[in-house]
């Protein structure tokens, strides 16, 4: 298998599986549709590559000078899935779609630097491909990843879109929400307490 190939691989493997920012993207998906959703999209997927570049570029060995760094992150990022949870679970389905707050470009952004997945695959992804000496090759890597990592995020997206139709059902917004605001709570606490960064 071709290094090219085997990149592109890593990327759609870490990009589609389920995670912390696909389930929020998917909510927002089916609560706002694909148009409001894709600013979150761009910023998750802007906050990732250049967390990536960071990462290719030395920053996770300066962080490994703070000894506390991945101990703040674990907790700084799983608190802030666990506000987005929260924030998920107690939207109000009552009002209508253009008086409820979209996650915006920022929380996208700001969500994947603190999201220990999104670390974990950095780490794995520079490690793996050993680009921390080959810049040329960090670009190819991050290049690629950007392409995956947006199709991606927008899959996510588009498939909350077309589950809609949840609107229509009875109390089918609320449930929806409670759902994935739980599912998003449990990813973090289960990342705090299992995630060895």
């Amino acid at each position: 298998m071709s290094l090219f190939l085997a990149m592109c691989l890593f990327s759609l493997s870490m990009s589609i599986s389920p995670g912390p920012v696909n389930m929020t993207i998917l909510t927002s998906g089916v609560n706002f549709g694909f148009k409001r959703t894709f600013s979150f999209v761009s910023g998750a997927t802007l906050g990732f590559v250049l967390l990536l570049t960071a990462v290719g570029l030395g920053v996770s060995n300066l962080a490994a000078q703070v000894p506390s760094f991945y101990g703040l992150l674990k907790y700084a990022g799983s608190g802030y899935m666990i506000y987005v949870g929260c924030k998920i679970m107690t939207a109000r389905p009552d009002l209508k779609q253009s008086e409820r707050q979209t996650l915006r470009y920022r929380h996208g952004f700001l969500m994947q630097w603190l999201n220990p997945k999104a670390w974990i695959a950095c780490l794995t992804g520079v490690s793996a491909f050993g680009l921390k000496d080959s810049y040329s090759m960090l670009f190819v890597f991050v290049c690629i990843y950007f392409l995956i990592c947006y199709l991606s995020l927008a899959a996510w997206a588009l498939l909350g879109a077309k589950l809609q139709l949840l609107t229509r059902v009875r109390n089918g917004i609320r449930a929806f929400n409670a759902a994935m605001g739980a599912i998003l709570i449990l990813v973090a606490v289960y990342l705090l307490f299992s995630t060895t960064l």
